[in-house]
């Protein structure tokens, strides 16, 4: 089984290509390219007046979807932007202690990882980093103002189980919980509707979502950070019977919008949801296909000399398989040449399985691995 039908232009523009890396960039299905041209026919036709649809009937039905994917109560505590560290930056500026006490995992993305060390260094923020399995430990010391935790390690794949214990912990004068749901969000069935009133959730459409770059969102609940010092003008909504002087700010997740930003991401995520309503083509039902290609793959054990850091074990899994050893960097690099494509971060080579493969894929990247 596959759904290869559903992404024929980006198979057809490169038709020699393996993609084994839809966790980082998810291959576009064709409804996203639909979705992006829609948003230039309406940039077209509309032009000033584009924006009444964007922020209007655009908005809300992406706010419905996510909202429904993650059982939210709510979808109005949803805010888009172009990144999630737009909202990382956002979150950080509305705690008013300084240095903020950041507790985290030393599984966290780049880009939070990065910032966190140029605040470290400037005393905006103190850090302290713990494996994934020790945070709800520390975390309940109360030493903190923000914790900040992957729901899936992008590095090893591995999955914090801990999110309502974290919940338990959140107060609106702190801490604050933020989860990063980017590996999590539309790869496993993520049910908030418990946590919805104490975390912030973000997450993106540039990998599971298949809608691009662009499409950011985050989760606010309600009662936590009115009032992010990081603010842009869209933020301003519902502010006009404020007195002169006051910066006011929307009573929604909007209050964490920024300013102008390119609503293509918008679009293209609306088309593709569309597009898996109309196919009946859930997460689950995605995840379990991607699992029947990773048993096929570790049954034929390509990679005997690499340790596998996320095994199957029957539970909720990453959509990729994170193999560590010296070799994963040559090996990516390889693979590579022969138009396979793969990601590597240090001495860890991921191999990412989505709905656009089969199984006759999954036995060209067992040959060219072992040559045979």
């Amino acid at each position: 089984m596959n759904w290869k039908q559903l992404f024929s232009r980006a198979l057809a523009a490169d038709p020699e290509r393996l993609h084994f890396a839809a966790h980082s960039h998810h291959l576009w299905p064709d409804a996203a390219y639909e979705g992006h041209i829609a948003a230039a026919q309406d940039a077209l036709e509309l032009a000033d007046r584009k924006w009444d649809k964007i922020m209007g009937p655009l908005w809300r039905e992406a706010q419905g979807h996510i909202a429904s994917m993650l059982n939210l109560p709510d979808p109005q505590t949803i805010a888009f932007a172009p990144n999630t560290h737009d909202f990382l930056i956002r979150v950080i500026s509305a705690i008013p202690t300084r240095p903020v006490r950041v507790l985290t995992t030393n599984g966290e993305f780049h880009s939070f990882r990065r910032q966190m060390d140029r605040w470290s260094e400037d005393g905006t923020v103190i850090v302290e980093s713990v494996p994934p399995d020790m945070l709800v430990e520390k975390a309940q010391s109360g030493n903190h103002d923000l914790i900040f935790a992957s729901h899936v390690m992008f590095n090893s794949g591995t999955i914090l189980d801990d999110i309502e214990q974290l919940a338990t912990l959140a107060r609106p004068e702190g801490p604050w919980v933020v989860i990063d749901g980017y590996h999590g969000f539309m790869a496993l069935d993520t049910d908030l509707s418990a946590v919805a009133e104490s975390i912030f959730y973000v997450a993106g459409g540039y990998k599971y979502a298949m809608s691009g770059e662009g499409i950011c969102f985050l989760h606010a609940p309600p009662d936590y950070a009115p009032r992010p010092a990081i603010t842009g003008w869209f933020a301003a909504f519902d502010d006009l019977s404020l007195p002169p002087g006051k910066t006011g700010y929307a009573p929604d997740g909007r209050r964490f919008l920024g300013s102008t930003f390119d609503p293509s991401g918008l679009y293209r995520f609306n088309t593709v949801q569309k597009m898996l309503a109309n196919t009946q083509l859930s997460t689950s039902l995605i995840s379990g296909h991607v699992t029947t290609l990773q048993q096929q793959f570790l049954r034929r054990d390509p990679l005997p000399d690499m340790r596998l850091l996320n095994p199957l074990d029957g539970k909720p899994h990453a959509r990729f398989l994170a193999f560590q050893g010296s070799i994963a960097s040559p090996l990516h690099d390889a693979l590579g040449a022969q138009n396979i494509i793969t990601d590597v971060r240090g001495d860890v080579l991921r191999i990412g399985f989505a709905a656009y493969h089969d199984a006759s894929d999954v036995e060209r990247l067992v040959e060219a691995i072992t040559g045979n």
